[in-house]
């Protein structure tokens, strides 16, 4: 990613006004709603509206008729036929009524006749009455020369069912050039302040970095492994300070982890969530781009060494580009650390500024607005092929034909989310002459897909003669250029198969074609009645709530005795569930142990937790003959305490780049060696402490140990593995089984792979399904269960985790994946990949905020857990029973009755199909 330079263009100085415009700050009394506000993302959270829009760089050239004073990375904005034509983002979640906002935003024009051109920043308000406002923010005479600058505020008087700030003005056919926009909150006051500061002002004085800037020297910084260098300049002049009078350079670097330091020990305060920012590039060494990493060094109380990963970014060696992450402590650390590192040894890093302050929480978010949903209607037009290719087009120099001899009935999936369905036409498309994988039938479909919807994807493929091999169809998305996964299937023989997947849009596109391609050159295609249509899950989960009443409860009856018969008249009963039996369990790390509040949450919310790194053997043996086994007692002792039951995650990874280097090192027989110590290590130590172990995770795709120790090694993993802990159950662990997006780890494929496994001898006692799923569909994923179902071995979702940037949209996810393996018989189990943020592998995943405040999507999680708890009262009947139907799990029931004071029994509902008769007896 880049950021815009703001020193040189094309090697030579800018004019001293330019210069200082761009040195101007961007204002920064508050925090930034406006994402991806340098285009560092592309047009990522942009819409161009109704017009063109690309990012230019250096490394990717500036288009002709641009100046050379504009430099840098820029939106460039084209084919515009109407003033109001620009790029726009939506900031409804980000903005709230009575609080004033500061806008300024760098702006050019290209294109034009004349040398200057009116741009304006403007707000459209789109109210639940469908009525429309519009206000304009600010307004500038914009040139061919130079980066100007529009300011203004606004303030929201009510809140709008949409807010979208965008830039627009110049007359049609001009290139409207956007550099930088910021909004920020601020008070009145606050707006008519000029700053004098960068995007990473250090003027806060929330910055717990001294001498952000190096205004005083390199005084405070020291070099990690490495000299450090104060600069006004480099490169005969071509790098100079972005924001400042100085920048830092790391030299002489012979690790990648050498590179400038901080202390913050003592200015940083535990259980607070800090935002870094800051402005980096590299130089030297004949390297254009290298990641740069943002990393805490934590030395804990007790001398234990952790090293803490807050953000990276690819940095160039052409502008100054910003990275920026968050990062959370706990416990009571004796040193902290800050420290850039990442590039080859001989590549420079260079510092610019930094701050690191406490991080502002964001607005309160809002669920989507959805108008007229249209759920379970097709948007693809003439899907029947009722009117031949009419609204297809051929992608490629292909050749479309309509023909006959398609299935007529819908495909199983789809007719799971639709039920019953009138018969497809029986015609297809035939894609002949197809030169490339990519080729196939495609259609504009920008108009008909709804934001936040969750769409469902169907059709029938088919392939023709002259594959040499098996064969991937995939229907593909191209959203404004971007790829997206509609699912994919793999097919070997010339029968009718089932594509199944689906995809949502969170954010406002131009351009959405969805297509379908990827068998060889040569290979014909064919497709018939792809479906694409929005789900009902309210009306899904109504179905599951069914399935789940049958087989997550048991008939429950209640029979009390006493010495006084007469005792029991009028008795009155209070039964509550206090815990459910099924597995509902979580990710954790050694880090999170230290926090209370992590703790708390995660023992009154979880019965089972699973380690997320420190049972790996990249954790307990990083160099050979290095054991650490301190990380993993301390959490299994935790958990122990709790009564938590644990989950062995993982004793080998079969994907080679997650294997540590001394083992790719190692000869054929010093690995063998090494996997033989591995599993006696590891099992005789923890024997009979792990209920499960994944014995060697995501074997679907990777093949380092089989590759390197022949076939039998698998399955004589599982076989070790059981005789040294017996009481282990042993699973397998892949990701992508139940969502249709990976033809790799399909449910057939899996099923295969273990029935290998087994036939072999290995002792595989559970199917573990990972289920890291994007807009999940509840008849794709049961459809995927049923299929592992027949298999008879227990279910489990070993790391299910769920991701959007929209809180409610992430909760009613979670809310399908969990109804789905609630309600299915085969399952026993669930894992979450984690629920704190900051600790999470997935960006926006997280149930938890940093600072523990539960976001929508963890209410709903809790929401769900209450739901599955029963509750039940009254009197006994005349037979002195009480009858209930309730959740398997534990009980206590209050029992009040005339003669006696209340007395409060326990009781535990096992599953069965039978009543079961609990005796108690008074």
């Amino acid at each position: 990613m880049e950021k815009p330079s703001t020193n040189v263009s094309n090697g030579k100085f800018q004019s001293e006004k330019s210069n200082e415009e761009l040195k101007d700050p961007i204002r920064r009394p508050g925090t930034n709603i406006i994402l991806n506000h340098d285009f560092s993302g592309g047009l990522h959270l942009w819409h161009p509206n109704c017009c063109d829009g690309t990012v230019v760089s250096s490394v990717s050239g500036y288009p002709p008729g641009i100046s050379a004073a504009f430099s840098g990375c820029f939106a460039v904005i084209t084919n515009r036929k109407e003033c109001w034509q620009g790029l726009e983002q939506d900031i409804t979640d980000r903005v709230s009524v009575d609080s004033t906002y500061t806008v300024c935003a760098w702006v050019g024009i290209s294109g034009a006749s004349q040398d200057v051109a009116n741009v304006q920043a403007t707000l459209k308000l789109e109210y639940q009455d469908l009525s429309v406002s519009y206000s304009c923010i600010g307004r500038i005479c914009a040139s061919k020369e130079r980066w100007e600058k529009i300011e203004g505020t606004f303030c929201l008087s009510t809140m709008p069912s949409r807010v979208i700030f965008y830039v627009e003005g110049p007359s049609p056919d001009i290139d409207l050039l956007i550099r930088s926009v910021e909004v920020s909150c601020a008070s009145s006051s606050d707006s008519d302040t000029q700053s004098t500061g960068s995007v990473c002002d250090d003027n806060d004085s929330d910055n717990i970095i001294q001498n952000p800037r190096f205004d005083d020297g390199l005084i405070n910084w020291t070099g990690r492994g490495c000299k450090i260098v104060l600069n006004d300049s480099m490169a005969d002049g071509k790098i100079l300070p972005q924001s400042g009078k100085y920048f830092a350079s790391s030299t002489n670097r012979t690790q990648n982890w050498n590179g400038i330091q901080q202390e913050i020990t003592g200015r940083v305060q535990m259980n607070l969530a800090y935002e870094v920012f800051a402005t980096v590039r590299i130089f030297g060494n004949n390297i254009s781009s290298a990641d740069v990493r943002a990393t805490l060094y934590v030395q804990a109380a007790d001398l234990r060494d952790q090293y803490i990963g807050i953000a990276s970014v690819q940095a160039t060696d052409k502008d100054w580009v910003q990275l920026h992450g968050k990062f959370i402590l706990y416990g009571s650390p004796s040193r902290v650390i800050i420290y850039l590192e990442g590039p080859p040894p001989g590549t420079d890093i260079l510092l610019d500024n930094i701050v690191v302050k406490h991080a502002v929480k964001p607005p309160p978010p809002s669920p989507p607005l959805i108008e007229n949903a249209a759920f379970g209607v097709n948007i693809i037009a003439n899907s029947n092929l009722n009117d031949g290719t009419n609204s297809w087009f051929p992608l490629g120099n292909c050749i479309l034909s309509v023909r006959n001899g398609s299935p007529h009935i819908l495909p199983p999936m789809a007719e799971g989310s639709l039920g019953p369905h009138v018969p497809l036409s029986g015609r297809y498309i035939l894609v002949a002459n197809r030169s490339q994988t990519w080729m196939g039938p495609a259609q504009m479909i920008s108009d008909r897909v709804k934001l936040y919807l969750t769409y469902q994807v169907s059709a029938w493929v088919r392939i023709g003669t002259g594959a040499t091999r098996p064969q991937l169809v995939n229907v593909a998305l191209s959203v404004d250029g971007q790829w997206v996964n509609g699912g994919q299937v793999e097919i070997s023989d010339d029968k009718w198969h089932e594509l199944g997947g689906s995809f949502r849009i969170e954010k406002q596109s131009a351009k959405i074609m969805v297509y379908i391609q990827g068998p060889d050159a040569g290979v014909d295609l064919m497709v018939a009645g792809l479906q694409i249509f929005p789900v009902n899950r309210c009306a899904r989960f109504k179905h599951l709530k069914n399935r789940t009443e049958m087989i997550r409860k048991r008939d429950v009856i209640l029979k009390f005795t006493t010495s006084d018969p007469d005792a029991l008249y009028g008795t009155y009963v209070k039964i509550r569930q206090t815990q459910n039996s099924f597995p509902f369990g979580s990710c954790v790390n050694r880090r999170n142990i230290d926090s209370k509040d992590f703790i708390d949450f995660f023992t009154k919310n979880f019965n089972w937790a699973v380690f997320g790194n420190e049972l790996k053997w990249y954790w307990t043996e990083p160099q050979q003959g290095n054991l650490n086994y301190k990380d993993a007692d301390e959490m299994l002792n935790l958990c122990k305490s709790y009564n938590i039951q644990l989950r062995g995650h993982c004793i080998f990874w079969e994907v080679e780049s997650t294997v540590q280097s001394w083992i790719r090192a190692l000869s054929k027989n010093d690995l063998m060696t090494a996997v033989q110590n591995r599993l006696t290590s590891l099992l005789t130590r923890y024997k009979g402490k792990f209920k499960h172990y994944d014995v060697n995770n995501e074997m679907m795709h990777g093949s380092f140990y089989q590759d390197h120790l022949g076939r039998d090694i698998r399955v004589n993993m599982f076989k070790i593995a059981n005789q040294l802990d017996p009481t282990a159950t042993l699973f397998v662990n892949d990701y992508h089984v139940e969502d249709g997006c990976d033809s790799r780890s399909s449910p057939e494929k899996y099923i295969q792979h273990i029935l290998d496994l087994q036939e072999q001898g290995a002792p595989v006692g559970g199917i573990g399904i990972q289920g890291h799923i994007d807009s999940p569909i509840g008849s794709i994923v049961c459809s995927a269960l049923d299929k592992l179902g027949i298999l008879g071995l227990p279910i489990w979702f070993t790391e299910l985790d769920v991701s959007s940037d929209n809180e409610y949209v992430r909760a009613e996810d979670l809310e399908v994946m969990l109804r789905e393996v609630f309600a299915h018989p085969a399952v026993e189990g669930v894992m979450l990949w984690g629920f704190w943020e900051l600790f999470m592998s997935r960006e926006n995943a997280h149930l938890v905020n940093a600072e523990g405040d539960v976001n929508e999507a963890g209410k709903r999680y809790l929401a769900l857990k209450h739901e599955w708890l029963s509750r039940a009262h009254g009197h006994l009947d005349d037979e002195d029973q009480y009858e209930f139907r309730g959740f398997h799990g534990s009980y206590e029931v209050e029992i009040f009755s005339i003669s006696q004071e209340k007395v409060t029994k326990t009781f535990v509902v096992e599953p069965g199909e039978d009543p079961l008769v609990i005796s108690i007896n008074l």
